[in-house]
């Protein structure tokens, strides 16, 4: 190796490490997942895709011992706390979570598992008819949105699940869904809780 080639290298890690340090920084303190093209504006060069994604999973195993860890979710990553901590940390903050009706959820369920869907699809599927607060609820919460209309009589909006839905479930895409039976699975216990 050329004496030329040892202080290149030397900058170049002494940069990837400026930039790790930079970029695990920017990941405690944003309060949203940080996508690959934000992460990007942190670096003094460009950087590779695989390059960014190597920082993170050297981020990601210094972390692995601790009770925050780094994850990718649809929209970026994030740092989280580890589920085994959570219930400990949620004792700083004791809101009970919202809950949400069985309709509710079997909305949601028929949304994300047969995207996009109109209103009418959902009331074919659930056999009922959807009240508009059900909708408005999950659009409240930035679960779903109108991502356009079906070209039918009528027009009727479509609807599908977003990226925040994909975030608050910890989920990197819809593949990641669990399967529809253990969806019903669950339901059918959560309602045997409730009696």
């Amino acid at each position: 190796m050329c004496a030329a080639a040892v202080p290149s290298m030397l900058n170049e890690n002494a940069d990837m490490s400026r930039f790790k340090r930079i970029l695990e920084a920017a990941l405690l303190v944003s309060a949203e997942p940080l996508p690959l093209a934000e992460i990007k504006k942190l670096a003094d060069a460009p950087l590779t895709n695989r390059q960014i994604e190597a920082v993170l999973d050297e981020i990601a195993a210094d972390w692995q011992h601790k009770a925050v860890e780094l994850t990718q979710v649809a929209s970026g990553w994030r740092f989280r706390a580890r589920p085994e901590v959570q219930a400990y940390l949620d004792r700083l903050n004791p809101q009970k979570p919202p809950r949400y009706s069985r309709a509710v959820l079997e909305t949601l369920a028929i949304v994300a598992y047969h995207q996009p869907v109109t209103r009418g699809d959902i009331e074919e599927i659930r056999g009922v008819a959807v009240s508009p607060n059900i909708l408005k609820t999950l659009e409240a919460r930035s679960w779903i949105e109108v991502v356009g209309v079906r070209d039918t009589p009528g027009r009727p909006e479509l609807f599908a699940t977003t990226g925040q839905f994909l975030d608050d479930l910890n989920l990197r895409g819809l593949q990641e869904l669990p399967a529809l039976q253990e969806i019903g699975n669950l339901l059918e216990q959560n309602v045997a809780a409730e009696d």
